[in-house]
């Protein structure tokens, strides 16, 4: 007999060793299936099909017999629970870490079948990614300093730069080591403020499942980032423990996200864009821009990392309804 605690502390060390999924993933998926193994010590009804289980599975219970009924039920719960329901995309991404724990738990042969194939999640509705103009974008990128003598305006403003140059998202973006932004001629050496400036700079951004990915860095992010370099990061350097880390924090240790996230909505409340900005949203505008300005969808994919064009494809959706929108204002004959 294989235990449900057992049984999910080996399928994340697998995740985590086997996989080299990042440990924020394999964070997200523990908590999930916590929440899915409380649910199941908790819940008295016979769920499983054909057995008897009574006072539900605790978490010394046998996984072998994890049945359709159980995960369909814990879905129905999420959807509808006293505390509050969960939104679909919620119930998805809960449903999402079930279902591969009891893939895994199928191959190893713990379960004869895998009890979650034929649940569905409930469906989520539509929503466009929410990117904001290019004026909008200069707007925040200004709003965020970069004045010589201020090395916190210095790394706010690459950092900015550097989001929105890249579409990375802000846990790659903190992520990064200064020998992650390289030249396109020479991608194993250091990045050198003084080099040639007519090399193409690139970033080497790790996303996830530790999957690298190269991605140019444009002009004006390079100087912010070349500024940053010569000018501030020695001063936070200086304050903290010898770190590979690209974006340092007030005490010379690397950035963390949280603190990335502060740096955003403080450059966006100076521009006065504080409701409509996240830290997705350089992501999302990247994107969108690259996509208006005539790029190739499957480009844009390899640049943000998706493993599927069809993830990337709902933003030719928000470049069609603008299409959609000039036409109607611009064109005589578009309105009666």
């Amino acid at each position: 007999m294989t235990t449900l605690d057992r049984a999910v502390d080996t399928y994340l060390r697998h995740v985590a060793v086997e996989r080299g999924l990042s440990r924020h993933t394999v964070s997200a998926y523990r908590r999930d299936l916590t929440v899915f193994a409380e649910w199941l010590a908790t819940t008295p009804e016979v769920h499983s099909e054909g057995a008897d289980r009574a006072g539900g599975a605790s978490a010394t219970a046998d996984v072998g017999r994890l049945a359709r009924a159980d995960v369909a039920g814990f879905v129905a719960h999420l959807a509808s629970r006293p505390e509050g329901p969960l939104a679909p995309r919620s119930v998805a991404r809960m449903l999402s870490s079930v279902r591969s724990f009891t893939a895994f738990a199928a191959a190893e042969g713990w379960v004869p079948l895998d009890p979650a194939t034929a649940v569905r999640p409930p469906k989520a509705p539509s929503r466009l990614p929410k990117a904001i103009s290019v004026h909008d974008v200069e707007r925040l990128l200004e709003a965020a300093g970069g004045a010589d003598d201020d090395p916190v305006g210095l790394r706010d403003r690459a950092l900015l730069e550097l989001l929105y140059a890249t579409g990375a998202r802000i846990s790659e973006a903190v992520g990064l080591s200064v020998d992650d932004v390289t030249t396109l001629s020479d991608s194993d050496s250091d990045f050198d403020p003084d080099a040639d400036s007519d090399g193409v700079a690139v970033v080497k951004v790790t996303g996830k499942g530790n999957k690298q990915r190269i991605v140019p860095l444009g002009s004006y992010a390079r100087a912010a980032v070349e500024a940053y370099l010569v000018r501030a990061r020695p001063v936070f350097a200086a304050r903290g423990p010898s770190t590979p880390a690209l974006f340092l924090g007030a005490r010379g240790a690397r950035l963390s996200r949280q603190s990335a996230w502060l740096v955003i909505q403080a450059a966006a409340e100076r521009a006065g864009l504080a409701e409509h900005v996240s830290p997705h949203t350089f992501r999302h505008s990247f994107a969108t821009h690259l996509l208006e300005g005539g790029a190739d969808v499957r480009v844009v994919q390899e640049l943000l990392g998706h493993a599927s064009v069809a993830t990337t494809q709902i933003y030719t959706l928000v470049t069609a309804d603008m299409l959609r929108d000039v036409y109607q204002t611009a064109h005589p004959r578009a309105r009666r």
